[in-house]
């Protein structure tokens, strides 16, 4: 398929064909010759697990793949709370200077006057902020506790400059060689729910953290969480598992049975595991797949949902065959259903009892405090349990107490006595007690959204037959959502979560480093193309659509389809298109992308098409006697849609010299 670039100003470049209209027999995707993803000799890969509530990095030798190192425990962690993570929490100075991560970020920021902590910018759970932003771009802000702003992309730089350091230094340490810069392949997990602008913007922060050039983008991969968690749930051992199907539970831990299963008996010695491994934080894998894996035949499907701080993310595999490659078999899909949605029920039952406005005064007033208050709900949170008789207790910060009666002339325990809120009581010690009734109402909205949203995609035509659901990520942990889970969906499939649920995501980011081409077939999440002109047929094609040019009929804005929603993409696979420029001596070729959720569209002018980023060519200046004009100039685009973020790469015919391309979702 030949297509020619028209300038049409002031619109877009418009592709012209000069045969008839595209038909989608030509999005035949065909295998590039090479792959060179895999010649680069790493030593060494690090994978950041950048997570909405806490985040953390592991790293593996290539040599000795087996081996998976977790990072070095954080000083100041959470009593109770086991600390392989660090939370997501951000300090930068009134001078917009980096101060701190993690917990020594919130004890420092704690540790300040409430004056001088105006002035301060504190961050936490900010990650949200890039899903829930429609139109990212690099000048997107972020506000700190305070109420300065700063652009996003600065905070996420920030933090993945930490882990850049904090990682190669525990890299260095266990290094017997001297490791240069270029021998470190990076990975950075992300939703799968994501768009590409989110990934792209992700890739752009590690640029400007450091981490890899933007010259050798290669040393960087994008990894989608729930698809790292299904990539490491293949080397799962029998006792690394808790099988949650069918079985009665305590507090959302599995009771000993009659040992009639294999999981039931192997569930002390998992924790006696996990304890040597936590001491250890060198963390063995199998060299195959797992036990797990043995029970699966090929063909098997199974169902990964990630279940973390901000999103909950689905995906659908089915195993190729037994040793391994994966093949995604519906679309990922997921929302903004992750533990977060606890804390903000918390947050409104507050506004609930003491008024909207004094809460947002109280932030902005005692932003320390109101911080205290969110971890102090936060570590009880962890403990709330489906057969809970008692209340739990929240102790209220001293300068929350004192705020509010100043603020409303009244004391806490009025305003909870007037707020006829039966379910929270107020103690003498101080402290906010929340009934199991509560903590329920809390917990419910967002539990039963995840629930929702399983069962709806357990119903759909693809995912028929599933046996497995594995339950990965750090929401999973939450003995409320796995007895929701079971409950609902204990008679449909197997319900597994991996012991150390909330480094799964970690573990398998590391594998995915290893070995991108495990999972070889992904599924479009939209349709994406660009618009073209084709010949103008009358009583098919509406008459505002004609163009008339050099004395042809033209339809113009028809999508030319470069992959369908919901198409299987191997990896690997092309799409190719040719443009010509449109005037001889032009330097640079823009050309508009499009995309929808949908693939029932025709015009880019369909409700629900919307421009989604631009592929930039950028044009070697033509050798002299090798064209003659613009005409016959043909520049050939290969664009990959199987990997985990969209690529770009195109070839000058004529000379056979690679022509500098781009694809950017970030600048619209």
């Amino acid at each position: 398929l030949s297509l020619s670039l028209s300038s049409l100003s002031p619109s877009p470049l418009y592709s012209l064909p000069s045969l008839s209209p595209v038909s989608l027999s030509t999005l035949s995707l065909q295998r590039p010759e090479a792959r060179s993803r895999m010649d680069h000799p790493f030593t060494v890969v690090v994978a950041i697990d950048f997570g909405t509530t806490s985040s953390g990095y592991a790293f593996s030798f290539t040599q000795d793949p087996e081996a998976i190192h977790m990072m070095r425990r954080w000083e100041g962690g959470d009593p109770g709370v086991a600390n392989q993570k660090s939370p997501t929490s951000l300090l930068l100075t009134p001078e917009l200077k980096f101060h701190s991560f993690g917990f020594a970020a919130r004890d420092n920021y704690h540790d300040l006057d409430p004056e001088e902590a105006q002035h301060w910018l504190y961050f936490d759970k900010f990650k949200m902020k890039i899903h829930s932003t429609t139109d990212l771009t690099m000048e997107t802000e972020l506000e700190a506790v305070s109420g300065r702003k700063v652009r996003a992309i600065e905070v996420f730089s920030h933090a993945l400059r930490f882990f850049r350091v904090h990682a190669l230094k525990e890299v260095k340490d266990q290094s017997s060689s001297l490791l240069e810069g270029d021998e470190v392949r990076w990975v950075i997990t992300v939703p799968a729910v994501w768009r590409q602008p989110a990934k792209q913007f992700m890739r752009e922060a590690a640029y400007l953290a450091g981490l890899v050039s933007p010259d050798t983008p290669e040393q960087l991969l994008i990894a989608l969480e729930p698809e790292a968690a299904s990539i490491y749930c293949r080397k799962l051992r029998l006792h690394q598992v808790i099988d949650l199907s069918l079985r009665p539970m305590t507090n959302g831990l599995s009771l000993e049975s009659d040992g009639s299963r294999p999981f039931d008996s192997s569930f002390r010695q998992a924790r006696e595991q996990l304890r040597k491994a936590r001491h250890s934080r060198t963390f063995l894998v199998e060299r195959g797949t797992g036990e797990l894996w043995s029970e699966m035949q090929t063909g098997d499907r199974y169902i990964v949902a990630d279940c973390g701080g901000g999103t909950v993310d689905l995906t659908v595999h089915q195993i190729e065959q037994p040793q391994g490659t994966l093949k995604e078999l519906y679309k990922v899909s997921g929302g903004p259903y992750g533990a977060v949605g606890v804390d903000l029920a918390f947050e409104a039952m507050l506004c609930k009892i003491f008024g909207e406005d004094f809460i947002e005064s109280f932030k902005a007033k005692r932003p320390a405090a109101w911080v205290d208050l969110t971890i102090a709900f936060e570590a009880r949170k962890r403990t709330a349990t489906p057969g809970r008789s008692n209340a739990l207790n929240i102790s209220l910060p001293f300068s929350f107490i004192d705020f509010y009666k100043r603020y409303r002339g009244q004391s806490v325990e009025t305003a909870l006595r007037k707020s006829n809120m039966n379910i929270v009581k107020w103690s003498s010690q101080g402290m906010l007690r929340l009934t199991p009734e509560a903590m329920n109402e809390l917990f419910q909205p967002t539990i039963n959204n995840i629930i929702k949203h399983i069962e709806e995609l357990m119903q759909r035509q693809e995912v028929q037959g599933v046996r497995f659901l594995f339950l990965v990520g750090g929401f999973a942990e939450s003995p409320m959502l796995q007895r929701a889970a079971q409950n609902a969906l204990g008679q449909t499939c197997r319900i597994i979560i991996p012991q150390d649920v909330g480094l799964t995501i970690l573990k398998g980011a590391v594998l995915f480093g290893l070995d991108p081409t495990v999972v070889r077939v992904r599924r479009c999440p939209l349709t994406y193309g660009v618009g073209v002109l084709n010949r103008f047929v009358e009583g098919r094609h509406p008459r505002d659509k004609l163009l008339v040019k050099e004395g042809r009929d033209w339809c113009t804005d028809i999508l030319d389809r470069f992959v369908s929603v919901d198409q299987s993409v191997a990896l690997g696979e092309v799409v190719r298109r040719s443009y010509t420029p449109a005037r001889s001596g032009q330097r640079k070729i823009i050309i508009n992308i499009y995309c929808s959720v949908s693939d029932d569209v025709v015009y880019i002018s369909d409700p629900g098409v919307r421009k989604c980023g631009a592929i930039t060519l950028d044009l070697p200046e033509a050798l002299p006697g090798t064209v003659a004009g613009a005409e016959r100039r043909e520049i050939r685009a290969t664009m990959q849609f199987g990997d985990t973020e969209i690529k770009v790469t195109a070839v000058d015919m004529a000379t056979n010299q690679t022509v500098r391309a781009a694809i950017d979702f970030l600048s619209n």
